[in-house]
């Protein structure tokens, strides 16, 4: 081959790969192109879902805010056969529509949810009052330990972590900040349990059902005799076995005690002796804890809220504090 036609035949093969890097290169810089569309479109998908979810978690919140301001309307006193307490299953909500038309997620959205007494469990706030524990309520804790199988040597030093987080009043009516002496973290939830040494998560997770941490309203905060599972109402009287507080909890589920009087006359018929009475117990409740789940095609969320009944008004409801979990 003579050079001229050597040099062309080099020529088209410099041509041929100049052309086919040029098309990769195009090929590539499309392909990013539709890539970064993709994860925007993605990402606005997402917000919109976002909104969605907690738009519908909220109209759930409203609803469960009327369910209880009825119940408190019609009954002075809080039991597990008000309408309240039933559970709400996955629930497809067929109605829920955009522009006219069923969205491909909106239509696939799945609501459930319950509604639990927070006051059927232990206040861990009531262990300290303006900072100092409460031997009377370390004492009731100790036994609600003792119970559910845990360490009661746990009881002291949640008191003193549950003081140190607590702000204090002086005399004066003034607050002062909380106790910063220990470095324990205040305490906002039972999960924060685990900063106080002896805890682990799987005594946590067993504490789960049994304890809670409600807002101080300046003095201890009562259980409700009739929603109480039998360990907590054990623990609450120093003179009650948890047998008898589980006979207590059966007699309940055919007649919910209406006041505190019909509770301690109950429990002097069942085990014919009389009772002293705890003042740290009740038979209606003031807190609420609101648990739902929605499932809206890949997208979940579920939150647990806390509302409050104001003290002496029940036709009344406040949401205190919405977490997702």
């Amino acid at each position: 081959m003579s050079k001229p036609l050597r040099a062309h035949a080099a020529q088209r093969g410099v041509a041929v790969v100049t052309a086919l890097l040029l098309t990769t290169l195009a090929v590539t810089i499309v392909a990013s192109l539709f890539w970064q569309q993709q994860v925007q479109v993605r990402s606005i998908e997402n917000q919109r879902l976002q909104l969605q979810k907690d738009w519908i978690m909220r109209g759930a919140l409203d609803w469960a805010s009327m369910i209880l301001r009825a119940s408190g309307r019609q009954f002075d006193y809080d039991h597990l056969g008000q309408p309240w307490a039933a559970p709400l299953a996955d629930t497809r909500l067929d109605q829920y529509v955009e522009d006219g038309q069923p969205a491909d997620d909106a239509g696939d959205a799945i609501l459930s949810g319950s509604i639990v007494d927070a006051q059927s469990r232990y206040n861990l706030n009531n262990l300290s009052q303006n900072g100092l524990p409460v031997p009377a309520e370390v004492a009731a804790f100790k036994r609600l330990l003792g119970f559910l199988r845990l360490p009661a040597s746990l009881a002291n030093p949640t008191a003193q972590a549950i003081a140190n987080s607590q702000p204090v009043t002086t005399p004066a009516g003034q607050q002062s900040a909380a106790k910063s002496d220990s470095g324990t973290l205040p305490m906002l939830q039972v999960n924060d349990l685990l900063s106080v040494p002896g805890y682990t998560p799987a005594m946590v997770r067993q504490l789960q059902d049994f304890v809670v941490v409600l807002p101080l309203a300046g003095a201890a905060t009562p259980i409700n005799a009739n929603t109480a599972p039998a360990e907590v109402l054990a623990a609450r009287f120093a003179d009650l076995s948890l047998s008898e507080a589980n006979t207590l909890v059966a007699a309940r589920r055919t007649a919910p005690f209406r006041s505190t009087t019909e509770l301690f006359a109950q429990m002097t018929n069942l085990f014919g002796k009389t009772f002293s009475a705890a003042k740290n117990v009740a038979t209606d409740s003031n807190f609420f804890l609101v648990y739902g789940k929605i499932r809206m095609g890949r997208a979940a969320l579920n939150t647990v809220s806390l509302i409050q009944r104001p003290a002496g008004n029940r036709t009344k409801s406040d949401i205190v504090w919405i977490r997702e979990q």
